[in-house]
């Protein structure tokens, strides 16, 4: 067998190569914590009946929805986030509720959620 003039990569060069094809850009920091701050301060938006309590303890709920980008072991984006107490977030995401109850109260909270939030941040004289 003859051998060829030009060397070839090996299986490990191969495979790191083929690696950074695929990366995906990562959202920063910077592009996400805009979203998140704008949660600081409000009201919880799920009001989950016989769960929530209150201001207090207000934090960004991430959807858990596919559509919005959640993955095993990865939230979805930012900008799917809606304020929610402590109770009303654990009751999303580890509560005993069906699947479908959850996703319909989270979007109730949404829909509620985004143009108060598209004001708070400036949202709407961009998108006019």
């Amino acid at each position: 067998m003859k051998r060829s003039p030009f060397k070839t990569a090996d299986r490990a060069t191969s495979l790191r190569r083929s690696t950074l094809k695929t990366r995906v850009k990562r959202p920063t920091v910077a592009e996400g914590s805009k979203y998140l701050a704008a949660c600081r301060g409000e009201s919880c938006y799920l009001r989950v009946l016989g769960v929530c309590i209150g201001r207090n303890t207000v934090v960004p709920c991430h959807s858990n929805q596919a559509r919005h980008g959640k993955g095993i072991g990865i939230k979805a984006k930012h900008e799917f986030t809606v304020p929610g107490c402590q109770a009303c977030h654990a009751w999303i995401d580890q509560g005993l509720a069906p699947r479908e109850a959850k996703f319909r109260q989270w979007d109730v909270a949404y829909a509620r959620w985004e143009p108060v939030r598209a004001a708070k941040m400036g949202l709407m004289e961009e998108a006019a």
